[in-house]
């Protein structure tokens, strides 16, 4: 902490005494490599945090200059009030531009958000406004308390203030849950979706980021310039950018800036070569992909594990043990209790048919779950389980049929809503956010505030970090319980499969479910992690938690289930207790395969069901 407070220390007298030791020409180059800063730290929200490949940025940074400009040439506006006109200009801009983020991603998206940026040196080259081709000059510089800001000079500390202003937001925003919101749409936004994480106003939200930081930038650029032409914004100029994020590290934030610095120093130096400067940027993007896909900011991390310095030996460790929060006896007094008598319906799914094409993955499929009921749904592979689940977890919309879950129609729900209303799962294959640490990845299900929350970012940034401790509180809480403590810090690679499965649980059990969907939460797990799984299950429902459990290893179902329902091609095939599931023909035929399976399957179960299936 103390050399983190030295190194801040010296950086920010570096930074202020910069323009005594500079010329003119290399102060101004000073204060363009501020407002690329500023641009580049939009699209390291936009893409490093959020995930979506924003290449229209630099059309957003044009929008917040052309903005600017025109407010004060044609409506003879202030600079300062010209500032605003530009800054919500790019806002709305940035807005326009994440809609296609809702439908597409990925290179789609790139490819989308390039053409809007073609598309905006074509307009503003033909519009008569913004000047055609010759651009608008003799821009009105800025005022500062009847300051004149025109010297580059001065207009660095301008700059420099808005650059630390705009670093501390950023950071502020990614270390905290709406940060940690967007990174996990970012890692997996099906399992963000499931943790309550509103994936399609995220996504409009990163795109806003980029607006703000590219507005801002727009504005200082037209002040520092005083003139503003479509070359200043081509694909170029959104090459580089790139090049100095990517190079950077999009991931880091300090990455962001060092690799911007970088890419200045070498722009200056090959300012009289321009073909060979952009060829310069390709190749250094291309290696650094290649041989450091984390950038700048991931080579001392390397370096060290190249040295054997920087590895944990995570894997050696075992995963604590499951602190219940009830004895045996009370486990054994809910089974009874929920034996017994007739309790509301939790869940209820009435001729569920889902088409994918040519294909029906569910034909029909009707049951119910009763609350506090542990469900066993099984079926040989590709009989519908998992695609049942997806259904029932708002991840698809069924093609016909309709759900009730908690008395409240759900047929249409987003994942998201359900999530929120008490619904959590986990996945057949382990969908943890890989960038986030075990600690964040509860930390995302802990958060079951809407997105709207985020206004908070802005007029009370106390609250969010008052919150952000006590959600942190409780976390550890969590991970306690799970004996996961000491994993609190790791990324999930670096866990066994029998760990990631329990912060898998966890992870879902923090979103303090009414409700939960386990997908083959045994695949993968020896025998003593089954029987711990086995143990958490059942103080889950004993906490009152409605538990529905895909899962091919019979000794576990049938030992724990209440009721299980068997699938096959799309259809329920039976539907009961345990020992009376086992007895059906067409279940033998279609899960177990003959007699033989069932006798080894079956027999050797422990617990009240095997008693029946003997008999």
């Amino acid at each position: 902490m103390i050399k983190k407070a030295i190194l801040t220390t010296i950086l920010a007298v570096f930074a202020l005494v910069l323009p005594y030791l500079m010329s003119g020409y290399t102060i101004h180059a000073a204060d363009v490599a501020i407002i690329y800063c500023l641009l580049a730290i939009g699209l390291y929200l936009t893409m490093g945090i959020a995930g979506q490949f924003n290449l229209a940025q630099v059309a957003l940074f044009g929008v917040g200059a052309y903005g600017s400009a025109i407010a004060t040439t044609t409506f003879g506006l202030g600079f300062w009030p010209a500032a605003v006109f530009g800054i919500i200009a790019a806002i709305i801009l940035s807005l326009i531009v994440g809609i296609p983020a809702l439908r597409v991603q990925s290179h789609y998206l790139a490819i989308v958000t390039l053409g809007l940026a073609l598309a905006f040196v074509s307009i503003v080259s033909n519009l008569v406004i913004a000047g055609q081709a010759e651009g608008l000059n003799n821009l009105v510089p800025a005022q500062f308390f009847g300051l004149d800001m025109s010297s580059d000079y001065l207009y660095y500390y301008l700059e420099l203030f808005v650059l630390v202003a705009g670093i501390l937001f950023a950071a502020f925003v990614v270390h905290t849950r709406l940060g940690r919101r967007l990174k996990a749409m970012r890692d997996d936004h099906l399992a963000a979706a499931a943790m309550g994480a509103e994936v399609p106003i995220l996504r409009m939200m990163a795109f806003a980021f980029g607006g703000v930081y590219g507005g801002v930038a727009g504005v200082l650029y037209a002040g520092l310039i005083r003139y503003v032409a479509p070359e200043s914004f081509g694909l170029p100029i959104m090459f580089l950018l790139l090049a100095m994020v990517v190079i950077g590290g999009r991931h880091s934030l300090p990455g962001v800036v060092v690799g911007v610095l970088a890419l200045s120093i070498v722009r200056e130096l090959l300012s009289d070569f321009s073909s060979v400067a952009q060829l310069a940027y390709g190749a250094l993007v291309v290696l650094v992909v290649v041989f450091a896909p984390t950038g700048l900011a991931g080579v001392p991390a390397r370096i060290l594990r190249l040295l054997g310095k920087g590895t944990r030996a995570v894997q050696a460790k075992g995963v604590g043990p499951y602190v219940a929060s009830h004895s045996p006896k009370e486990h054994a007094a809910a089974t009874a209790t929920f034996s017994s008598g007739e309790r509301p319906v939790a869940l209820e799914a009435k001729e569920i048919v889902k088409q994918f094409k040519g294909l029906r993955a569910l034909n029909g499929v009707s049951f119910s779950v009763r609350e506090g009921e542990i469900r066993g749904i099984v079926g040989p592979n590709g009989s519908g389980k998992t695609t049942l689940f997806n259904v029932l977890s708002g991840i698809h919309a069924p093609t016909a049929g309709a759900i009730r879950i908690l008395g409240q129609s759900s047929t249409s729900a987003s994942a998201y809503n359900l999530s929120l209303r008490g619904v959590a799962r986990t996945f057949q294959n382990l969908r943890l956010f890989r960038l986030l640490s075990v600690r964040d990845n509860v930390l995302v299900a802990l958060d079951r505030s809407t997105t709207t929350w985020s206004w908070r970012y802005v007029i009370w940034p106390v609250g969010v970090f008052r919150t952000d401790r006590e959600l942190r509180l409780r976390a550890d809480e969590i991970l306690e319980r799970y004996g996961l403590s000491k994993f609190a810090d790791s990324a999930p690679g670096e866990l066994s499969y029998g760990a990631q499965r329990r912060v898998e649980i966890a992870r879902a059990m923090a979103t303090s479910p009414k409700i939960l969907l386990l997908d083959e939460p045994a695949a993968g797990l020896n025998g003593d992690e089954v029987n711990q799984l086995r143990d958490i299950v059942n103080d889950i429902r004993t906490d009152g938690v409605t538990v529905l459990i895909i899962e091919h290893n019979m000794g576990l179902v049938m030992s724990m289930c209440d009721r299980v329902t068997v699938l096959a091609t799309g259809s329920v095939i039976a539907d009961g207790a345990p020992a009376e599931v086992a007895r059906v023909p067409q279940v033998i035929e279609a899960y177990l395969g003959d007699d033989a399976a069932l006798d080894n399957d079956l027999l050797e179960i422990e617990g009240p069901a095997s008693e029946e299936v003997k008999k």
